[in-house]
């Protein structure tokens, strides 16, 4: 049996606010093999988002290890962090973070400028992404003139355009309405199968949590 890409044991994550400890997730073991599409659904408040923070190395688990192609993440020094976040790893988020005074095409530009690739290359890469996500005509618009459902799109190029192996969704549709969340998740889907990447979604909508090939639920910082 093949090495899992990501493999988590025992994770814990705990916050300390106003004197108290709030226990977010409790003790969870999970891994993913490289191309598989697992979706966690769950309630808001759940740990959803803090277990996606916790893999893609956003925080630090409080007690736990997580381990990418079996090497332990927390021994990451920092440079080693920044480049796995850059080159491995997808985040692609319920609000868009595109930069408003940047254009469509610079905002998908973004992580092969910190690649330091060259300017030919990067342009090449994000123009190719432009039509993979249908915004050709869209490449030197500014954020704010574009729909939410676009601006996703630019956020999931911009996410993708390294071709990462891993791609953490968090609530990707949540902030669209019904039809544009499902024409941005096809997108998703489409664009993960071109790369082969491995892709772990956190959704509240049920609809959304059907298209996993595993489905899982997280209930008060426990995985089931």
């Amino acid at each position: 049996m093949s090495e899992p890409l990501v493999s988590v044991r025992g994770l814990k994550k705990s916050f300390h606010k106003d004197g108290a400890t709030v226990s977010v997730l409790k003790g969870i073991d999970f891994e993913v093999g490289e191309g598989e599409f697992a979706t966690i659904m769950g309630p808001s408040g759940a740990g959803k988002t803090t277990f996606l923070h916790v893999i893609g190395s956003l925080d630090r688990p409080t007690e736990g290890e997580v381990f990418y192609r079996g090497k332990d993440v927390s021994l990451f020094t920092g440079e080693e962090q920044c480049r796995f976040r850059n080159e491995k790893v997808g985040f692609v988020f319920q609000f868009y973070h595109l930069l408003q005074d940047f254009t469509v095409l610079e905002n998908i530009m973004i992580p092969l400028w910190i690649k330091r690739a060259k300017a030919a290359e990067a342009q090449g890469a994000a123009e190719e992404f432009l039509r993979i996500m249908g915004l050709a005509d869209r490449r030197h618009h500014k954020p704010g003139e574009l729909s939410g459902g676009e601006q996703q799109r630019v956020a999931i190029a911009r996410a993708l355009i390294n071709r990462p192996e891993l791609i953490l969704a968090d609530e990707p549709t949540g902030n669209l309405d019904r039809k544009t969340g499902r024409v941005v998740l096809e997108y998703i889907l489409s664009v993960r199968e071109r790369i082969g990447a491995a892709l772990i979604l956190v959704t509240h909508d049920p609809e959304i949590g059907a298209y996993g090939k595993r489905r899982l639920t997280m209930v008060d910082g426990e995985l089931f």
